[in-house]
């Protein structure tokens, strides 16, 4: 039985912070879908992982990506890769497996499937982009199922985001200082706290582990007179800026530079939030900047549920607190204001002043004065290129035809003005 981590149809609800990645390498706690996988499944329990084609040029060197060998009667099990992998999942998965023809489903949504190889191919013998999980249940025993934590929506990572970083942190090795520490640093309840080789903690910072925990990992750097209290996660090489202040359930990724003030937040690697500015109960992605002083809303001022706005329509989010969802490679100008649940496309230039819509196009340029305009394809593309370069990373040649591949379909309607 071959285990393969599959895309379904529904990865549209997760655009646009989808465009770029699978949606297993969306984050949630301390670590990533497809970590959060591997971690619980254990190093010797292979898989392989199927994406959209137009990803698959990208991440094919990063990924065991799943190939046919013309086999029709290969035994595959078809795990949903929006599924949050913990030990319940993780024993079915490998002792408990549905039986060949089988689906497990949870609320209409398939999270398991026993199927030969040849059901799924087509006729070009290789997966679809998404596989159908409505055809897939219908040509199966369906098999109801209960427990398991999918993300469904576009704001799920962060409503799963607090009690993700709980139970990752029951995981982690906390109670280590192997970094370097300045002695008139603070270190509250070192028992929960971990900090990594070649991290470095500087006077004056607070690291307040006394209703949580703070890890900081190797290499991270956390300069002077910053905070960080009630479960930080600081990923290899992220750096905290001078008089930051990270508290309540915040995860940043590795290379990502973060100052003000953020609370219940996921920032992915190589994004840049390092000037003062709050940032709330939000998901910001990979290669994304917040011009100094920007700030989100998360709280509407009458405490009622946020909605979104998808697709042209207002979506009920059932959520209290939610900020901004920022799509990779999203730009915005000093001082921008953003309202309580609003999706920011990828590759969006955003400036001006007052609230921009809660729904920003992807590639697109302006701002609540003007409007948005379609952003000009080689423009985004040398802007994408440069800020890439400054973190010593080259855009390769598949990553821009993901790019242009993307813009394209994004582009193809008419834009809001």
């Amino acid at each position: 039985m071959q285990i393969v981590i599959f895309e379904d149809e529904r990865v549209q609800r997760l655009q646009p912070l989808v465009h770029f990645k699978p949606a297993y390498l969306l984050s949630a706690g301390c670590r990533t879908l497809l970590q959060k996988f591997r971690f619980h499944l254990g190093p010797d329990a292979g898989f392989s992982c199927h994406l959209r084609r137009y990803l698959e040029p990208v991440f094919r060197d990063r990924l065991p990506v799943f190939r046919f060998d013309g086999s029709r009667d290969k035994d595959l099990l078809l795990v949903n890769g929006r599924l949050l992998c913990d030990e319940n999942a993780a024993s079915v998965i490998l002792h408990n497996p549905p039986a060949p023809g089988q689906c497990l489903v949870q609320g209409g949504e398939v999270i398991f499937a026993r199927v030969n190889a040849g059901s799924i191919v087509n006729l070009d013998a290789v997966l679809p982009d998404v596989i159908d999980t409505g055809a897939l249940a219908a040509g199966s025993e369906t098999v109801g199922a209960e427990g398991f934590r999918l993300l469904c929506n576009i704001w799920d990572p962060v409503a799963f985001h607090p009690g993700e970083l709980k139970r990752d942190a029951e995981t982690l090795e906390l109670g280590k200082v192997l970094g370097e520490v300045s002695p008139r640093a603070i270190l509250e309840n070192r028992e929960n706290i971990y900090i990594g080789e070649g991290a470095k903690v500087k006077a004056g910072a607070v690291l307040d582990a006394e209703s949580g925990f703070v890890y900081i990992s190797s290499g991270a750097v956390v300069e002077p007179q910053a905070v960080l209290a009630e479960n930080v996660f600081l990923c290899g090489s992220a750096v905290v800026k001078t008089g930051a202040n990270l508290h309540c359930n915040v995860a940043i990724g590795s290379f990502s530079k973060t100052g003000g003030e953020i609370e219940d937040s996921i920032v992915e690697p190589y994004a840049n939030k390092q000037h003062d500015g709050f940032l709330g109960h939000s998901y910001i992605s990979s290669w994304c900047n917040l011009g100094a002083g920007s700030a989100t809303s998360d709280l509407r001022n009458n405490y009622g549920k946020v909605k979104i706005v998808q697709d042209g329509r207002e979506v009920q989010t059932d959520e209290q607190f939610l900020g901004l969802l920022m799509g990779e490679h999203t730009k915005c100008s000093i001082n921008s204001m953003f309202n309580t649940g609003t999706v920011a496309g990828t590759s969006a230039n955003i400036f001006g002043g007052g609230f921009p819509p809660k729904n920003i196009p992807s590639f697109s340029w302006g701002g609540p004065e003007r409007g948005f305009q379609h952003y000009d394809i080689e423009k985004a593309i040398e802007t994408a290129q440069a800020v890439m370069a400054r973190r010593n990373v080259e855009m390769s040649g598949a990553y821009e035809t993901m790019f242009r591949y993307v813009a394209a379909l994004e582009q193809g309607g008419e834009m809001s003005v």
